[in-house]
């Protein structure tokens, strides 16, 4: 059973994403922000990580950063409600993350995208 470190300040949203990847047979730790994701990570390295991009304490970027300087082969999924599109795609693989999905995402959506990088 693979593992999926999920980071995000809105405990709604943590908690739905969280339900839907269970319910598809995962295993999910959950962070509400990027300094316990961290510490999470380093205590026991996940086989995926989603990343929220605006986060208190240690947002997305500087988590992503900071994980992919440390874990030079691990797996990030960013996800974001407030950048379009574009800019986001962009700013997530220049950062480390491997697919950005923009919310409001279908969970079909973000199943693809888990299995998909946890295929690669």
């Amino acid at each position: 059973m693979a593992t999926i470190l999920m980071m995000d300040d809105d405990a709604p949203i943590r908690t739905l994403l969280s339900a839907a990847l269970q319910s598809a047979g995962y295993l999910v730790v959950e962070a509400s922000n990027g300094h316990e994701g961290l510490r999470l990570y380093r205590q026991k390295p996940a086989d995926l990580v989603i990343v929220d991009i605006l986060m208190p304490e240690l947002n997305g970027p500087d988590t992503i950063m900071a994980l992919t300087r440390e874990f030079l082969d691990i797996k990030v999924i960013a996800i974001s409600g407030v950048f379009s599109e574009d800019y986001m795609k962009k700013t997530a693989r220049l950062l480390g993350a491997r697919q950005m999905l923009c919310k409001p995402f279908g969970m079909e959506e973000l199943l693809r995208a888990v299995r998909y990088e946890l295929a690669h």
